[in-house]
């Protein structure tokens, strides 16, 4: 006799205003399902930018291969060592002008952006939309796109407009996608229902500071009572992930109230650099985990970032000590930064390894890229790019390895293998020249 019960992969839990997406379960495997096919992983790609370039001496592996040695600015990845995959020697360049915007902009488009200094801006699609119009049949989003710095407006970078360095993700050659900041948004983005016939009464429910799992409590004690015990379990962990990030964002608000506006800082965003990282890094996860997105990017700051980080004791701004002029004092605050950046992003890394996705873990399933648009800021080279890859990319990827390419390599080569190795089938992409051997 079959006893097992299946439900269906997108399964949600509904309440006012509300909409949760539960993640992969061992009951939506029908119960006659092979086990090779049920074991068959959902990919996802997430795409993690640094501005303002890296101090390359202190990033770059001295050899190549399977040896290489973890680096400083590496260090904080040390334990994710088998899983990530260095890159060297690749290029995007040469800029036409507006270097910063250019960084941002090339970093997924290879393409250089528009010289303009109004409404009408112009670069390429990139290859992370790319990736979501692949898999948005699938998926309540096609994509989200993050940053932990709220967006510029007018012109920037050498009279540019601020959108190119706003943004790294361009749905197509004239639509930039905006990038969100404040977790609050992203959270109701992910849970809220957006077409809910009683905007009121979700309203009233913030306004209350109810959680949003009030709303559906009927609804997990129903589903959970045809549950085996695993799955109840997987769903109670599920859950309670998204009441301890509610409860972190009420928490940020409630201190907000208390305090005087600021222009830095809106309502709802984290007081400092780590909270706020690995605030949006936990929405990232869920997101994953539900199933919501197959596809995220992620600013941790704009290009042209003028931020300080008082907490590992850099009270410069970004950018100035980016231009460092060979200055061992710059150099080593500069390092800092990027050793606090790889702090954060190991964070990600090992909540997407503690989260169980089918035979193996978020991480195993994940394509991730992290990478700077630029290498060495001072001189603002678009040569031998900073970028590395995390994750398993579903069996697709094989880490502990340090590729090194010839120098006049696009990074557009990149891209191509990227796709090819997410479903999209592409011969070409920007001003690619083929595919990165070895890869």
């Amino acid at each position: 006799m079959i006893t097992k019960k299946s439900l269906p992969r997108r399964t949600v839990l509904r309440g006012i205003g509300v909409t949760i997406a539960l993640p992969f379960l061992d009951s939506m495997v029908p119960a006659l399902t092979p086990a090779v096919k049920a074991a068959s992983p959902v990919q996802r790609l997430s795409v993690v930018y640094v501005p303002n370039g890296i101090v390359m001496s202190e990033w770059t592996p001295s050899v190549e291969g399977f040896a290489f040695p973890i680096t400083p600015i590496l260090r904080p990845l040390a334990a994710f060592r088998d899983r990530l995959i260095v890159l060297s020697g690749l290029r995007n360049g040469p800029p036409n002008y507006a270097v910063h915007g250019a960084a941002s902009t090339r970093f997924l488009t290879t393409e250089p952006p528009l010289a303009s200094t109004g409404s009408v801006v112009e670069a390429g699609v990139s290859a992370d939309q790319v990736v979501a119009s692949h898999f948005s049949r699938e998926t309540q989003l096609a994509s989200l796109e993050l940053s932990l710095e709220s967006p510029f407006a007018g012109v920037c970078d050498v009279g540019s407009s601020c959108v190119y360095t706003d943004t790294i993700s361009w749905r197509s050659r004239t639509t930039p996608l905006p990038m969100e900041h404040n977790p609050r948004v992203v959270f109701e983005r992910l849970f809220g229902e957006a077409d809910t016939t009683d905007p009121a009464a979700r309203r009233a429910r913030l306004a209350a500071r109810r959680s949003l799992l009030d709303s559906v409590a009927d609804a997990v004690a129903d589903i959970r009572r045809g549950l085996g015990s695993a799955d109840r379990i997987k769903v109670g962990e599920h859950l309670d992930a998204i009441r301890d990030i509610e409860r972190q964002i009420q928490k940020t608000e409630e201190q907000d109230a208390r305090e005087l506006p600021s222009l830095e800082r809106p309502v709802g965003v984290p007081a400092t650099f780590p909270e706020h990282a690995r605030l949006m890094f936990d929405l990232q996860v869920l997101a994953y985990q539900s199933d919501i997105t197959r596809v995220i990017t992620f600013m941790m700051g704009r290009e042209l970032s003028g931020r300080s980080y008082p907490e590992i004791g850099v009270h410069d701004g970004h950018h100035p000590i980016s231009h460092h002029q060979n200055d061992p004092e710059k150099l080593a605050k500069l390092t800092r930064v990027s050793v606090h950046h790889a702090a954060q992003f190991a964070y990600f890394l090992d909540r997407l390894r503690s989260v169980a996705d089918g035979e193996g873990s978020l991480l195993d399933h994940m394509t991730i890229v992290y990478g700077a648009g630029m290498s060495d800021g001072n001189s603002h080279s678009p040569d031998n790019l900073p970028i590395l890859l995390a994750g398993g990319g579903a069996g697709q990827l094989k880490g502990g390895r340090h590729l090194h390419f010839q120098s006049d390599t696009p990074v557009a080569n990149l891209h191509v293998t990227l796709l090819q190795k997410l479903g999209v089938s592409v011969d070409r992409f920007g001003n690619s020249t083929g595919t990165l051997p070895g890869l």
